[in-house]
């Protein structure tokens, strides 16, 4: 396979120098150039026809975000933002960068940072075969091709948004709905069960509810929310509360006062 023609973009030069060294280790990841500014760096993408860039995001001037909001959707490269602030975080994959990587660069990081790359490049190189399908959809059902893009776009975009994206700790997290089982409080942190793993961050649980759909998840507590499809039965307790069970033998306590709103998306009544 080809490699892949990268940018490093940087205005301290020894940090792009130690990055550089670090991507030595890869031989698919061709530097093609190093750039100390973003108005280098549009440059560079344009004169190089880059696939890749790393791009620190406060540099003089122009930010990494305003980079990438100035280049254009045919040229655009996969982007991988190198900062030494974690609290970006959030915004850098809401701009779809492969991956947020922070100073200073560990190598187990870096190397899950190049494996996924690689694994953006190869769906990437999908698209090509995915056009052909849909042209061949298209002629055999007499439906536009258009509009058959459109629909499977619609579709991988519900796909996406049916994701929690969390930050716990230095790594971000984006938990399938599916995945999640039920979330509790604990402190100023909110802990999100889900596969098997519990996820650690520091949210509130007003954040948490923003990111899910209210017809699958349901408070059944000021500090707790379930996901629905998880749950198998309820049983009564005294003084009002229920217990809610689980798949895999996980109980949780249900507060009276959201006895009602359960009652409703089970499609039960919990009295």
């Amino acid at each position: 396979m080809n490699n892949l023609r990268t940018l490093i973009v940087d205005d301290e030069s020894l940090a792009r120098r130690g990055l550089k060294l670090r991507l030595q280790r890869f031989p698919r990841i061709e530097i093609v150039a190093e750039c100390q500014n973003g108005r280098e760096a549009l440059a560079a993408v344009a004169e190089h026809q880059a696939e890749l860039l790393f791009l620190d995001i406060q540099m003089p001037g122009m930010d990494g975000f305003e980079v990438v909001r100035r280049l254009q959707d045919d040229a655009m490269p996969m982007v991988v933002f190198v900062t030494a602030f974690d609290h970006y975080a959030l915004e850098a994959f809401e701009v779809h960068a492969v991956d947020y990587v922070l100073k200073p660069v560990d190598e187990e990081r870096l190397e899950m940072t190049v494996k996924r790359v690689l694994e953006r490049h190869a769906q990437r190189h999908s698209e090509g075969e995915k056009q052909r399908l849909i042209e061949l959809v298209a002629q055999i059902t007499g439906e536009a091709a258009g509009r058959i893009e459109r629909l499977a776009a619609d579709g991988a975009a519900d796909r996406a948004r049916q994701r929690l994206v969390i930050r716990d700790g230095s790594a971000i997290h984006r938990v399938p709905w599916d995945d999640i089982e039920w979330i509790d409080a604990a402190g100023d942190y909110m802990c999100i069960h889900a596969g098997g793993a519990t996820h650690v961050t520091r949210a509130t649980m007003k954040e948490l509810e923003a990111g899910l759909d209210p017809r699958r998840f349901a408070r059944i507590h000021r500090s707790t929310l379930v996901n629905i499809d998880r749950v198998e039965k309820v049983l009564p307790l005294e003084n009002g509360k229920y217990q809610i069970c689980l798949g895999g033998g996980h109980r949780l306590t249900m507060s009276r006062g959201y006895r009602e709103q359960l009652g409703q998306l089970l499609g039960r009544t919990c009295a």
